[in-house]
């Protein structure tokens, strides 16, 4: 379920409409029983990717295991990309741009 909300956050920040129209220039996705990947870039700059899979299928275990992307022109014009990983050791983002927390 945490995944779940994750997805749709991260969906809803990458899509975020700005006043312009913005028109979607690739899509393509691959939905599978157990696994799916997916592509998108829209005219504004924006880009998202991500695959994931089914992991420990039919155990009591179960959960999926995503790895994706996302980068987006923000208002200083300067394009921000995120990279992630979501699975059983939660949301783990990766950016240029975004704070690291101290080794202890």
């Amino acid at each position: 379920m945490k995944f779940v909300i994750v997805f749709v956050a991260l969906f809803a920040l990458a899509f975020a409409a700005p006043a312009e129209e913005v028109q979607l220039l690739r899509s393509e996705s691959d939905v599978g029983p157990e696994s799916f990947k997916y592509i998108s870039e829209t005219s504004d700059g924006t880009k998202t990717e991500a695959e994931g899979h089914l992991t420990n299928p039919g155990a009591e275990n179960e959960a999926i295991a995503v790895r994706g992307s996302y980068s987006f022109v923000a208002d200083d014009g300067v394009t921000y990309t995120v990279t992630y990983v979501a699975d059983e050791n939660g949301f783990q983002p990766q950016g240029a741009h975004l704070p690291v927390a101290p080794q202890v």
